[in-house]
């Protein structure tokens, strides 16, 4: 078998064992945070802050939440790195726009953070905020899912079915998901241009 034709039959495999359930919570969660006028903050790092950018767009168009990315503005970003640290970069973020129980943080992460690792701090001081304030949390995560996995409300872990690939299979996933939701009957208020073009 070839990689590819490998790499194929994995993607099958994740699709199969993806927890249907744990989306479904993911959607309560996300409508609940809209009804009561919460805003949705996406965050990552690497591939996942790229997910969270354009997944703001998406929740922004399609679903109508009041979606913000903080990676998304690199002068922030980078004078809050400069000047704070990375590890409380997002935290501070959101501190600054005065995030709050009704409102929402949406993790894209292949590991979900570690504190006992030291891993992607900036992800778990994030989450620990949402946590003091009582703020909602979703994720999308790999492997077992870290931090997020432990603190989420609701979060889909992305099984591994081939651990040298589970970057690859756990962002690809991750875009999977947030379309899956995007798209979601109790969550999308706006058409996609080409379903609604003839």
């Amino acid at each position: 078998m070839t990689f590819v034709q490998s790499y194929l039959e994995q993607t099958v495999e994740i699709a199969r064992s993806i927890d249907a359930a744990a989306v479904d919570a993911m959607v309560d969660v996300l409508k609940r945070v809209r009804e009561r006028g919460g805003r949705l903050f996406l965050i990552g790092s690497g591939g996942g802050a790229g997910h969270s950018s354009h997944a703001t767009c998406d929740f922004r168009k399609i679903c109508g939440f009041e979606a913000y990315c903080p990676t998304d503005n690199v002068s922030e970003l980078s004078a809050r790195i400069n000047d704070e640290g990375w590890d409380t970069s997002i935290s501070n973020w959101l501190r600054g726009s005065r995030f709050g129980a009704d409102d929402c943080v949406f993790v894209f992460s292949v590991g979900g953070g570690s504190e006992e690792k030291n891993i992607s701090m900036n992800l778990v001081n994030a989450l620990k905020l949402a946590q003091e304030v009582g703020a909602s949390v979703v994720g999308v995560v790999g492997r077992d899912g870290g931090y997020t996995a432990q603190v989420a409300d609701a979060c889909v872990v992305v099984p591994t079915v081939e651990p040298a690939l589970v970057t690859a299979h756990t962002e690809a996933y991750q875009a999977v998901v947030w379309h899956m939701l995007a798209s979601h009957p109790e969550l999308q208020v706006a058409p996609m241009k080409w379903e609604s073009t003839k």
